[in-house]
């Protein structure tokens, strides 16, 4: 997950981020509440967890089950756990990790396209002058080794027999590439490969599949990752040196890459979902919702946050606000919610008639509470400023 506060020229994606789901708000406060979820060691039982509106379900989720699979099922195994939630309070509804920048083969409509040759412009390449390379391009657990000219990395990989996930022996089993976090080239967006664009593919292909935006149980997706000036966030420090790109090419792509999420977030909405990034959080990245939001009340300008929240005007009543407990920012233990009173009473004040209350990313743990006071009904809001 990215932690950092990167600032964004973000002006092509204003009018997407502008709207608002399509489906109804409302001010049920158990269908207002939001969690991001991660269970690392395998599927988590509805009955630990529930009582949450919205469930947004980590990459990582049940990695020890399907990094050993045969070949990798994440998507399917992200499914499973959604639908387990979803069956189990009828109200709820998941959200799912997509990649915005890397193509993960343990995705199984990514690992597609990774192993068929025919669709190689669509990824960025080690350059051959750059060797030897700061990652490895091969992986020697197999005989022989299995390499890729397509540029990757093992920042956050699943390896065998031991990363970020346990592979089973003898080697990491993602189709007839090797292990690694690859990536896309956006300025390949509109190019035309067996009848489908990047663009078609990536929305109608990865996002909207049958373990994606396909499942009514979906209803939004958590979109990791992107592509600035200085490069690609989350992977190996080297990565643009290893893969030739001068000061001009990590401009156009960075331009490209906002360009075609604008094209994302935009489709999403009309077809009836949403994204993490286009929440109103506090410590946005430009524009784009933070991965570890914060309050937007603070105890030393309460008054003031409140004005400025309150006003009929407010971006918390034109945007979907998501409002973190205290203190948030990647950085509580949710089994403590030790301001929740304030806390519900601030997010009370200032919501509009779609916003949620819960946890950004904290990490793979699985001990939430869930205070009784988040099923009362509150009523709606008579008027504001």
């Amino acid at each position: 997950r990215m932690v950092i506060g990167v600032v964004i020229a973000c002006v092509l994606i204003n009018v997407a981020f502008a709207q608002l789901p399509t489906w109804p708000g409302t001010y049920n406060m158990n269908q207002s509440t939001i969690v991001m979820f991660c269970n690392d060691a395998g599927f988590t039982d509805p009955s630990q967890l529930q009582g949450w509106g919205y469930y947004d379900i980590d990459w990582s989720n049940a990695k020890q089950i399907w990094a050993q699979d045969q070949p990798m099922d994440c998507s399917e195994l992200l499914q499973k756990q959604v639908s387990m939630f979803v069956e189990a309070s009828p109200y709820a509804t998941g959200w799912v990790y997509r990649n915005s920048i890397k193509a993960l083969p343990w995705y199984s409509s990514v690992r597609q396209i990774l192993t068929d040759p025919s669709y190689a412009p669509w990824f960025l390449n080690f350059d051959p002058q750059a060797a030897p390379y700061h990652t490895p391009q091969c992986d020697v657990n197999y005989n022989p080794p299995l390499c890729s000219n397509y540029y990757h990395d093992q920042s956050q990989t699943p390896e065998y027999p031991s990363g970020d996930g346990n592979c089973a022996a003898p080697a990491c089993n993602v189709g007839s590439v090797p292990i690694g976090e690859y990536v896309w080239d956006p300025r390949a967006w509109n190019i035309s490969i067996n009848g489908q664009t990047l663009g078609q593919w990536f929305i109608d292909s990865y996002i909207f599949d049958a373990t994606g935006g396909a499942d009514p149980q979906i209803s939004g997706f958590f979109f990791d990752d992107f592509w600035t000036t200085a490069g690609p966030t989350e992977m190996e420090a080297h990565a643009i040196q290893d893969m030739g790109l001068s000061t001009d090419d990590v401009t156009d792509i960075n331009d490209a890459y906002w360009s075609n999420m604008n094209e994302v977030y935009s489709e999403v909405i009309s077809r009836g979902k949403f994204s993490w990034q286009q929440f109103y959080t506090t410590n946005p990245v430009g524009i784009v919702g933070a991965t570890c939001p914060g309050p937007f009340i603070q105890q030393a300008t309460c008054a003031s946050d409140l004005r400025q929240q309150c006003q009929a005007n407010s971006t918390a009543q034109s945007r979907f606000m998501m409002y973190a407990f205290s203190p948030g920012v990647c950085n509580m233990d949710p089994g403590n919610l030790e301001y929740f009173g304030q806390d519900l009473a601030n997010f009370l004040l200032i919501r509009g008639e779609y916003a949620v209350l819960g946890h950004g990313w904290l990490g793979c743990v699985t001990d939430y509470v869930y205070p009784d006071a988040l099923n009362w009904d509150f009523g709606e809001p008579t008027e504001l400023w």
